[in-house]
């Protein structure tokens, strides 16, 4: 019997170095590190003499953390949820943000959230979050969703929600999302496993960084000619 306890125990240890190990955000070391974007170099705790002498900014995984005894309820609060976004724009959709940068406190607890609006036929364009799994819930409407595996696969997984779905979007994964109501707008809430998810928005990446992907490497990959490259270019 004492052996099947122990063997109870490694597992759990094991299983808690995992979740530690392949999280998005590292675990917080302390209550409260809310963030402090203004503040040069993080010093805290132990670590402080190691950068005494440090006289340059120094970067960091995340923001420092603000002086404890300047924390408000402030730092820890977002008001604007209840408004509609704006889907007055080509893809006919609105994402609004929740992450660190709206809400300081958010720094190092590895969660944050957006609102999602869509006009009847609005899109979510194909995109990736590198650092976090989205799990969205609809509220109004009626979606077409799915997210793509990797290569060489690349199989689509996709579902119709109604209000009251829920759908997982795996971290990494290209997905997407559409507002497959002729007559209605679709709302969305997703909570996101990093306080600073990160979005690809693929088209955008492809098409309109700066400075340019050679067009005749984009034709090349895309079979396309280089006249069928730079007009969509010309759209970012």
């Amino acid at each position: 019997m004492a052996s099947h306890f122990v063997f109870f125990g490694v597992g759990l240890f094991l299983a808690s170095c995992s979740f530690v190990a392949f999280a998005s955000d590292p675990s917080p070391l302390q209550d409260l590190c809310v963030a402090d974007p203004s503040s040069p170099v993080l010093v805290h705790g132990s670590a402080a003499p190691l950068f005494s002498n440090i006289s340059r900014p120094v970067m960091v995984n995340g923001f420092p953390c603000k002086n404890p005894k300047l924390i408000q309820a402030n730092d820890f609060s977002f008001s604007g949820l209840n408004i509609s976004g704006n889907v007055s724009n080509p893809s006919g959709s609105k994402v609004t943000p929740v992450t660190v940068s709206q809400i300081p406190g958010l720094n190092t607890l590895g969660i944050s959230m957006v609102r999602l609006d869509f006009a009847p036929g609005g899109v979510n364009p194909p995109h990736t979050h590198p650092r976090a799994t989205e799990i969205l819930t609809l509220i109004e409407g009626t979606l077409e969703v799915g997210f793509v595996t990797s290569n060489p696969e690349n199989t689509l997984m996709t579902k119709v929600l109604n209000q009251g779905d829920v759908f997982v979007f795996p971290e990494g994964l290209v997905h997407f999302q559409r507002n497959i109501g002729t007559n209605a707008n679709a709302v969305a809430i997703a909570g996101l496993s990093s306080q600073s998810p990160g979005v690809i928005t693929i088209a955008n990446s492809v098409f309109g960084s700066n400075p340019k992907i050679p067009d005749d490497l984009l034709a090349k990959a895309f079979q396309v000619d280089t006249k069928t490259v730079d007009f969509i270019m010309s759209k970012f």
